[in-house]
């Protein structure tokens, strides 16, 4: 997925722990953890701003964006060309 969340990264800058982040925003650390490791498909902005404010940080902060990569060209050794 070509959307990156670095909950990670601010927690170790704040040196707090997810049990103590999801406490303090009302968050379950279930949720908190399907959120900080990429499986999330949406994230409420009043979740996002709790996020942000206890972190004390910016929603870019959090979440990034990266170019999906292209697919590998592989050539066997008859020379047929597949994308993997």
């Amino acid at each position: 997925m070509p959307i990156v969340v670095d909950i990670d990264v601010m927690l170790a800058r704040r040196k707090m722990a997810v049990g103590t982040l999801a406490e303090r925003v009302g968050i379950t650390p279930a949720n908190l953890a399907v959120l900080k490791n990429g499986r999330a498909k949406a994230v409420r902005f009043t979740t996002l701003a709790a996020l942000c404010e206890v972190l004390d940080c910016q929603p870019g902060d959090l979440l990034r964006w990266e170019p999906e990569a292209p697919p590998a060209v592989v050539t066997t050794a008859d020379g047929a060309r597949s994308e993997k």
